[in-house]
């Protein structure tokens, strides 16, 4: 198929499912929708996923997934897919460009790499920063696992210096800074509707999450706001526990757990937050949830002080606390639902701040980086 000079054909290569609001495949269908929008051809070869098609773009599920965990998070990994079926859908689509999700799996990824076509340009972003010694190790164990498949990569981006960081200790992988993308014009759609007091968690019920440590802030919180209210919403092996804690010290009248919510209830239960929190441990990278509240229109979003979050609100650092001191914290959360003053500041820094992640923004520099990547591999349809 000839192209103009305008339109690409692009594949995504993810190994994981398109089906999880998870922040790897929130960016490839943001990015994917949005250049599918600009007239590009645009295809997805994933992993085990239920959806044939994002955005009028087909998709590819090519693998079944074994779920385990990595990087404080439960992932879907994949079982060895077919060669065949792989061969198939690259002669199909003929790729200008392949788009892979690092790091990846030598059971998918690295085999669509390894048959793309020595004319197609291949680059990558990477998305994780570790967290522990186990994401560590496996992380060396995949640099040789991969052998000469980094060496067909014409270029590679990571979503922030944490993540670029990984790339070049992991990988020996120099890497262009890339950011995350938001939809902004899809959270603006959203009525915004802060409500005094009301601070809203949103995430997996995992440990590194910090839920526990919001619960035990929010305890020491209502000595000096009794007023405060909490909503979690997400699921995770810990509800039960989460819950417990809440049960045992009485506070079930200003906490509620919403469990999990789809993407369209999301902007609205964001903008509902006088204060967005996201306590995370560690093991970010970047934190697109928090780009996801700023663009909601949330009062004001704070997080815990890791690389990943740092990366994002480190232009202001009072936004940035130790989840794991519990005085610290509280105090956060009061000096934000009672200071009106710094809150319209952060407020009006944020509000500046997420327009850099839009997906307006970063989606013609993306366009323009598969084009350069395209004419670096000599592989030009462009006359």
């Amino acid at each position: 198929m000839k192209k103009d000079q305008k339109n690409l054909s692009i594949g995504f290569c993810y190994d994981d499912s398109l089906d999880k609001p998870d922040g790897v495949s929130q960016y490839v269908k943001t990015v994917g929708a949005w250049l599918s929008g600009q007239g590009h051809e645009v295809a997805y070869i994933v992993g085990e996923t239920t959806i044939a098609q994002w955005a009028g773009a087909p998709v590819y599920s090519l693998s079944k997934n074994l779920s385990v965990r990595f990087n404080g998070n439960l992932i879907n990994t994949p079982l060895p897919a077919s060669k065949k079926l792989i061969s198939s859908v690259l002669h199909k689509h003929d790729f200008d460009i392949i788009h892979v999700q690092m790091p990846y799996s030598p059971f998918m990824a690295q085999k669509v790499i390894n048959l793309t076509n020595p004319r197609t340009a291949i680059i990558g972003t990477f998305h994780i920063y570790p967290a522990g010694v186990l994401a560590r190790v496996g992380s060396r164990l995949l640099r040789l696992v991969y052998r000469g498949s980094l060496k067909k990569f014409t270029g590679v981006l990571s979503v922030s210096p944490p993540a670029a960081k990984f790339a070049k200790q992991f990988f020996t992988v120099d890497s262009e800074l890339s950011s995350n993308v938001v939809e902004l014009k899809k959270y603006k759609k959203a009525k915004k509707s802060n409500q005094k007091n009301h601070i809203v968690f949103l995430g997996r019920l995992v440990q590194r999450k910090g839920c526990t440590e919001l619960l035990r802030a929010f305890k020491l919180l209502k000595e000096t706001v009794p007023e405060a209210k909490l909503t979690i919403a997400g699921d995770g092996p810990m509800r039960r526990k989460l819950e417990r804690f809440v049960k045992n010290n009485h506070l079930e009248s200003s906490i509620t757990f919403l469990g999990f919510i789809n993407e369209r209830d999301k902007p609205k239960l964001l903008g509902s937050a006088a204060i967005a929190c996201f306590p995370s441990l560690g093991g970010e990278s970047f934190g697109i949830v928090l780009i996801e509240a700023m663009a909601a229109g949330a009062g004001v979003v704070v997080g815990g002080n890791n690389p990943g979050y740092a990366s994002v609100l480190g232009g202001r650092p009072e936004t940035l606390f130790d989840p794991k001191n519990t005085a610290q914290f509280a105090k956060t959360l009061e000096i934000f639902l009672t200071d009106k003053r710094l809150v319209a500041n952060i407020q009006s820094w944020q509000s500046k701040l997420v327009k850099n992640y839009d997906i307006e923004t970063v989606g013609p520099v993306l366009a323009e980086v598969y084009r350069r990547a395209i004419a670096k591999a000599g592989r030009s349809r462009h006359n």
